[in-house]
């Protein structure tokens, strides 16, 4: 009840129209962001409201960007996929997604193709303006339109953060990938953190075995 709830105040404040390029800021790699809170409720390729929670035990490796990007986030979505073929067997442990900054444009329909054409294990999700920026807010992202002196309302392009983050499995933040990191040093850190993650749950599973019934 209480997602249908969430869809349709979705659906209510759903905004819409508009054309695009991209320049773009990245942020440098960092551990423990000052003020890093990831969390989000926005719209998933089915049209239904997804929350960071939605992927219990899954790790979450979370992008901003728009469809008409011209290079950033191409070259952000092919490392995606190759990062989810290096993971290989452990690969579908880990939720690449991908936050349009262009609400405008970037329905769900356009999303679900756009991230299809790299890999359609990629999430691309949408929503109301509000809450992508909030969504970006928390995730440290900035993002903005830029229209040309005397363009058209509809055209216009999108500066916006470059980079990647990951979340744990309860959706808690792990690291900041700057824009092109290698895709190697990036698999490297998600499997050490998986690793980690699964040692502290052998770790609890054998206390919880040797504690007094």
């Amino acid at each position: 009840m209480q997602r249908a709830t969430l869809a349709i105040a979705l659906a209510l404040l759903w905004a819409c129209p508009a054309f695009a390029q991209t320049p773009v800021a990245t942020a440098p790699a960092q551990e423990e962001p000052e003020g890093i809170s990831p969390r989000y409720l926005l719209m998933n390729p089915q049209g239904r409201a997804v929350i960071t929670e939605d992927f219990p035990g899954r790790f979450q490796l979370v992008t901003f960007g728009f469809s008409s990007c011209p290079d950033v986030c191409p070259t952000t979505l092919l490392a995606f996929k190759a990062i989810l073929a290096e993971l290989g067997e452990q690969a579908p442990r880990v939720v690449p997604i991908f936050i349009t900054v262009d609400p405008e444009r970037d329905t769900v329909e356009v999303l679900r193709a756009y991230t299809n054409a790299f890999d359609p294990r990629i999430i691309g999700l949408t929503g109301p303006l509000e809450l992508v920026k909030r969504a970006a807010e928390r995730f440290r992202f900035q993002f903005e339109k830029v229209r040309e002196p005397g363009a058209a309302p509809d055209v216009y392009t999108m500066n916006h953060t470059a980079g990647m983050v990951l979340l744990d499995g309860q959706g808690n933040f792990l690291t900041r990938f700057a824009y092109e990191a290698p895709v190697h040093d990036i698999v490297l850190r998600i499997r050490s953190d998986l690793a980690s993650t699964d040692a502290a749950k052998s770790a609890a599973e054998a206390a919880r075995s040797a504690a007094p019934k």
